[in-house]
């Protein structure tokens, strides 16, 4: 048995962990994907890279309310596949490379880990362990249990963007923000979208308001059937895949071409096996740690989408920093703070936000003022002829402190940091309104309107 002074389980925010201060201890990477983890091969990066392609295509189809004769002619898949991943595959090799052949203190084991017992790990067949195990593993696609739907097939985020041609129609399953994105992408691109989601809106963990406003769009660009429910998929031998639907407890049939399953993720704790371990998980399966990103056996640290729902790089990111310190300074722990984590949907509009919706304030009993700003209600909104865009803040009656921000629209996912510094920092949305100049006419006087409208 093989014994390391740190074994990390995933290759994605896990490899950032090592940090000059392991420079001399002997580590295991374990790693049963691509080298790099999901946000860079197949998340976050390349999806957005798609995704500007996917806005470039809206806009040259919606130019004539500038006096812009521009058309959408179709495109060259190939070509936009190739370009995002032309980029991005060097980087996952390049990246296993340096571990593997250029840190000598460094094993790669490319392998699915399994755990056998406490603090041991078995990899192709070869049982390792080590002084510390951090679980990094991530999470993965979940399929829900539809009859006939395996036997015909399917893609979920980890496939689709790879594809050799575009579908002539695509049909999604799922209406967060991974169905938002990429119906977005492929929707934008020319194919035949349909999205068939469960609840009554779509992006429904977001604010009323956004929620409400993100489904109507998407009902005006593709073919949203929401209370919908899929009871069996078939396909007859070169014909089309046939979904039987239950829409407002009517039944349906609906005929595509090619489905994405975006239904959600789950981790990938089970599939390492960590009971074996002795680590505890809740009851979504989410690797339980404490704020120092500890678990219940002593000296096995979790990390990241195996440890929360959140599913975010950035928050992933945060916590190993802090597990790297930790393993390397016992005795000076620092403590992660998950209190303000923002997010984005690079949908088409796009949606962020930070802080507490509407909805939960109120189940609090929480005393609040909102304001909700128009971007059409600014001189570059104006330049942008926005009718639909909006800004909403959300502010403590008494305090003044901003405990909720929602942006929909425009470059909402760099409208939102001053808000989110301003709230980290504790200044109030008195401070934030009066206590800097903003440029005019730029889209950022849509949150200084808004902070002055509190």
């Amino acid at each position: 048995m093989e014994n390391y002074d740190l074994l990390i389980i995933g290759t994605g925010s896990g490899n950032s962990i090592l940090t000059p201060d392991f420079d001399n201890s002997r580590v295991a990477l374990v790693e049963k994907g691509v080298f790099g983890g999901t946000c860079l091969n197949v998340g976050c990066i390349p999806s957005k890279m798609f995704v500007y392609t996917g806005d470039m295509a809206e806009h040259a189809r919606t130019n004539d309310k500038f006096g812009i004769t521009t058309s959408f002619d179709g495109v060259d898949w190939p070509a936009i596949r190739d370009r995002v991943f032309g980029r991005i595959d060097p980087i996952a090799a390049g990246g296993e490379n340096y571990r593997t052949n250029e840190n000598d203190h460094v094993t790669v084991y490319k392998g699915e880990g399994t755990f056998t017992g406490p603090k041991q790990l078995e990899v192709n067949g070869e049982t390792i362990t080590a002084d510390h195990i951090v679980l990094a593993a991530g999470a993965r696609s979940f399929t829900p249990d539809i009859a006939g739907l395996a036997e015909v097939g399917f893609h979920t985020s980890d496939t689709i963007m790879r594809i050799d041609a575009l579908p002539k129609r695509l049909t999604v399953l799922g209406g967060g923000y991974i169905a938002s994105e990429l119906g977005h992408v492929f929707g934008s691109l020319g194919v035949d979208l349909t999205i068939i989601n469960r609840s009554g809106r779509l992006l429904r963990n977001e604010d009323s308001d956004v929620s409400d406003r993100f489904t109507e769009i998407y009902q005006r660009r593709f073919n949203v059937l929401l209370n919908t429910t899929v009871s069996q998929v078939s396909q007859d031998d070169g014909g089309p895949i046939t979904m039987n639907l239950e829409v407002d407890g009517e039944a349906q049939v609906h005929e595509t071409d090619m489905i994405l399953v975006a239904t959600g993720r789950i981790p990938n704790a089970d599939t390492l096996g960590v009971a074996a371990c002795g680590v505890e998980v809740n009851d979504s399966g989410y690797v339980i740690t404490d704020d120092h990103g500890r678990t219940n056996v002593d000296g096995v640290w979790a990390l990241g989408d195996i440890t929360t729902a959140l599913q975010l790089k950035h928050s992933a990111n945060h916590e190993a920093k802090i597990v790297a310190h930790n393993i390397a300074h016992p005795d000076d722990l620092r403590s992660r703070d998950l209190s303000l984590v923002p997010h984005a949907v690079f949908g088409h509009p796009q949606v962020a936000a930070v802080g507490k919706t509407e909805a939960q304030l109120i189940a609090d009993g929480t005393p609040y003022v909102s304001k909700l700003q128009n971007y059409g209600d600014t001189a570059y909104g104006w330049a942008m002829e926005d009718t639909e865009s909006f800004c909403k803040l959300l502010a403590h009656a008494e305090t003044r402190q901003l405990l909720g921000a929602h942006l929909l629209g425009p470059q909402a996912s760099s409208l939102i940091q001053q808000l989110i510094q301003g709230m980290r920092f504790g200044q109030t949305v008195d401070e934030m309104a009066t206590g800097q100049m903003y440029i005019h006419p730029a889209l950022s006087e849509v949150v200084e309107n808004a902070l002055l409208g509190l």
